[in-house]
């Protein structure tokens, strides 16, 4: 059997997400496994060099997680000609300047979102990737999750008939920081730094929606900074800047044409009461389904109850018994070690990756128009964007 090693460069990997998700659940267990398999038997293996500002932290990623190469000099491993992709996942103010360099460089790039702070700089971005001819990916991790897998599934084998709308709950509460640390960094409620849900989420958004029903075609929002004062890592108070929720009303429309209302709520300022911390539900003229990280219900059209209005007595229906639990009925892995391995299997085979830098641009536009609409008070158009 033929193997061949591809050298990725992983940028912010002391952070939560490039540790966590990208390191730890994903290139490791990749590495562990052997690698990829490419369809002529042929194996591709990962050989990560962790990138990180801080020597210390990386030095001791590296060592406990038995990874030979490390540097605090990202130039040198964009550089290096030994070194075949660069992933980032540091802060979104450098990631374009790392992504332009890289390309430049010919290396193939996988990132997090968003890709820039612009949208003129997201879609240079997507311009760039066609002139030099790398194989660029974004993460879209949530599509590959287990519950969005099986609501995907539903769209695909017509459940729901017509679909008509989708609602999307978001969020938990990110302690402030003064009694107890916060959850996130400080930086995400800092306008300045790219801080803010509307930038942090709307990306996600976008390819959620464009995944499971359909494109975007108007966008109105409401922002909020409903925790005016936190508390950074150094327990020092500071001013959020940047709105810590955002309240999204979305026209999409279907590949058939078919018109659906969308509405998200998002927010770092709500308390959970749902069974996932994300969950969406759609409604069609045949069914409904509601679907988490990992779990999915649906209610078929012929097992609709038909609830009465009556405020003068309790309500002694349990709706939630009332649905069907979707089975996976396939091995579903972590959602971004299973888009790690399509990209590779990209990267090795030298085609697009199907979520690239022009998906992430209008991930970006989004979130301008979001911001927008909530400045201005009106909904927006969200027009096409070509390169």
């Amino acid at each position: 059997m033929t193997t061949r090693t591809l050298r990725i460069a992983m940028n912010g990997i002391t952070g939560r997400m490039g540790y966590r998700q990208h390191l730890l659940r994903s290139i490791l267990p990749i590495r562990a496994q052997g690698g990829v398999t490419l369809p002529d038997g042929t194996r591709v293996q990962v050989e990560p060099v962790l990138v990180g500002r801080n020597a210390d932290k990386v030095r001791e990623v590296a060592a406990a997680h038995d990874v030979e190469h490390w540097t605090t000099d990202l130039q040198a491993a964009i550089h290096d000609p030994a070194t075949d992709v660069v992933f980032d996942a540091s802060m979104t103010s450098l990631r374009a300047a790392t992504l332009t360099e890289a390309m430049k460089a010919g290396k193939h790039v996988y990132t997090e979102k968003p890709t820039a702070e612009t949208l003129a700089e997201a879609v240079e971005l997507a311009r760039l990737r066609e002139t030099t001819g790398v194989t660029a990916g974004v993460v879209h991790d949530k599509l590959y999750l287990p519950g969005l897998v099986k609501l995907r599934r539903l769209v695909d084998e017509g459940f729901f008939g017509r679909i008509l709308s989708l609602r999307g709950e978001f969020g938990y509460w990110v302690w402030e920081g003064d009694v107890q640390p916060a959850q996130r960094p400080s930086w995400n409620y800092r306008t300045a730094d790219g801080g803010g849900m509307t930038v942090d989420m709307f990306c996600h958004w976008n390819y959620v929606l464009e995944g499971i029903v359909g494109r975007v075609r108007t966008v109105t929002s409401q922002t909020a900074t409903h925790i005016p004062t936190r508390w950074d890592e150094r327990g020092e108070p500071y001013e959020a800047t940047a709105d810590d929720a955002a309240y999204g009303i979305f026209q999409l429309e279907t590949p058939d044409g078919d018109p659906v209302v969308a509405q998200i709520n998002s927010s770092w300022a709500v308390r959970v009461h749902r069974d996932e911390l994300v969950e969406f539900q759609v409604d069609g003229t045949a069914g409904s389904a509601v679907a988490g990280l990992f779990h999915c219900v649906a209610q078929p059209r012929s097992a609709t109850p038909k609830p009465v209005w009556n405020p003068d007595l309790p309500t002694t229906e349990r709706f939630r018994d009332q649905w069907l639990e979707v089975p996976a009925n396939a091995d579903l892995d972590n959602g971004f070690k299973a888009q790690w391995e399509e990209f590779l299997v990209d990267v090795a085979l030298g085609r697009p990756h199907r979520f690239d830098l022009l998906s992430a641009a209008r991930g970006v536009q989004l979130a301008e128009l979001g911001l927008r609409s909530s400045a201005e008070g009106r909904r927006l158009d969200v027009p096409g964007i070509t390169l």
